[in-house]
């Protein structure tokens, strides 16, 4: 089993990299995030790895910049249903943080949003790892504790101080991130959607 990968980076594209080992090239497909960040790595980079059998003789490797996208990876292709492709597409189109907040929410719209993801397999998601993302250490958990918290909080105190009282304003919130999934990055969207909700 590979756990990771560390050498000169030779290719690198949005979907593809490949790292040269002593030599020997290493083709490894990535998401996006991961991407973005060896695009500012020096030419020496590390991937996690994570191995996907097509067939019983036809890995596919998957590679991830840090150990926390490998986790939340490894968690959607244990769902019936949800390959390796999949997986990348759901990390190309929400953050670990969003995709977290989505099952234990049970947002399932949100995850239908995502190409190549239909209704049943929404469900599937849910049902199977609900309560089970963001419990490894430094990881997801992390990241809802502080970057959702800290913005649903931003978005509350916002709406008091535009006059809403705070139980009203605390259920519409909650209403919101039932409907749009866990938004980490926009406090001000968030704002918006929760004001149509009153």
């Amino acid at each position: 089993m590979i756990n990771y990968i560390s050498g000169q980076l030779n290719t690198l594209n949005p979907a593809f990299a490949v790292i040269d080992v002593n030599g020997v090239g290493y083709g490894v497909l990535i998401s996006l995030s991961t991407y973005t960040k060896l695009q500012g790595s020096p030419s020496q980079a590390k991937l996690f790895i994570e191995s996907v059998y097509v067939r019983d003789d036809n890995p596919r490797y998957f590679g991830f910049f840090d150990e926390e996208e490998r986790e939340i990876f490894r968690k959607l292709i244990s769902v019936s249903g949800v390959g390796g492709s999949s997986a990348i597409l759901m990390l190309n189109s929400l953050s670990p943080a969003e995709i977290a907040g989505a099952v234990n929410t049970a947002n399932v719209t949100l995850l239908k949003s995502i190409k190549g993801i239909g209704d049943k397999t929404a469900q599937r998601i849910v049902v199977d790892l609900k309560g089970k993302l963001g419990k490894h250490e430094g990881g997801i958990s992390q990241i809802l504790t502080t970057s959702y918290n800290k913005n649903k909080d931003e978005a509350l105190m916002a709406l008091l101080t535009l006059g809403f009282p705070k139980v009203a304003a605390e259920k519409a919130l909650e209403k919101t991130i039932k409907q749009q999934g866990v938004n980490t990055d926009n406090v001000e969207n968030l704002i918006k959607q929760t004001l149509k909700n009153f």
